[in-house]
C-alpha cells in the first residue's frame, strides 16, 4: 500500500513540477516552433534531441527510485521514508534537477531558442537555491550522518565518473 501511495503521489508531482518546468514553460517561451533546418544546423537539433531524451530517461528513473527505494515522493509534502542514494543518485545528488535542465537545454538546441537558454539558467538558479537552502538542511536533519557521508562523496550538480556506494564511502576516483 505504501508503494501504491508513493507511486500515485509521485505521478501527480511529476505532472505538477517537471511537466510544467520542462514542458509547459518551455512551450510558452518557444511555442516549440522548429526553425528551418539546413544541412549545417541539423547536428545541433539532433544533439538537442539526444540530450533532452537522455534527460527524460534519467528523470523517469529518478521518480521510480523515489517510489521503490525511498517509499515516498519527491514532493516536500510527502517525502521519502529512506534516503535515496541508488541508481543515478550514485553519480550525482540531484539527478532530477540535472535531468530537467537537460530537457530544457535540449529543447533550446532543437528550437534554436535563446529564450530557452536564458530560462534554463534562471530555472537552474532557482533549483540550486531551493536545494541549498531548503532540501539540504531538511535532508541533513532527517538523515543525519548518512546524508552527510553521501553529500561529501557525491557532487550536487556534476556527475561522478564512477558510482558511489555507501559501503565504500568516499571514492577518490569519482
Amino acid at each position: 500500500m505504501r508503494k501504491q501511495r508513493a507511486a500515485l503521489g509521485s505521478a501527480l508531482f511529476f505532472l505538477a513540477a517537471p511537466c510544467v518546468v520542462a514542458g509547459v514553460l518551455p512551450w510558452w517561451i518557444s511555442r516549440w516552433n522548429l526553425p528551418t533546418l539546413r544541412s549545417w544546423s541539423v547536428l545541433p537539433a539532433v544533439a538537442g534531441a539526444a540530450v533532452g531524451l537522455a534527460g527524460l530517461v534519467v528523470l523517469l528513473r529518478a521518480f521510480g527510485r523515489f517510489v521503490n527505494e525511498g517509499l515516498g515522493t519527491p514532493a516536500p509534502v510527502a517525502p521519502t521514508e529512506r534516503l535515496v542514494v541508488g541508481g543515478d543518485y550514485r553519480f550525482v545528488r540531484n539527478p532530477m534537477y540535472v535531468a530537467v535542465e537537460a530537457i530544457v537545454l535540449g529543447q533550446a538546441l532543437v528550437f534554436r531558442s535563446g529564450g530557452l537558454m536564458l530560462y534554463a539558467l534562471v530555472s537552474w538558479l532557482g533549483m540550486a537555491a531551493f536545494v541549498r537552502w531548503y532540501e539540504e538542511p531538511v535532508l541533513r536533519e532527517r538523515f543525519g550522518a548518512q546524508y552527510e557521508s553521501y553529500r561529501r562523496s557525491v557532487r550536487a550538480w556534476w556527475p561522478r565518473l564512477h558510482p558511489w556506494t555507501a559501503a565504500s564511502g568516499t571514492d577518490p576516483t569519482g
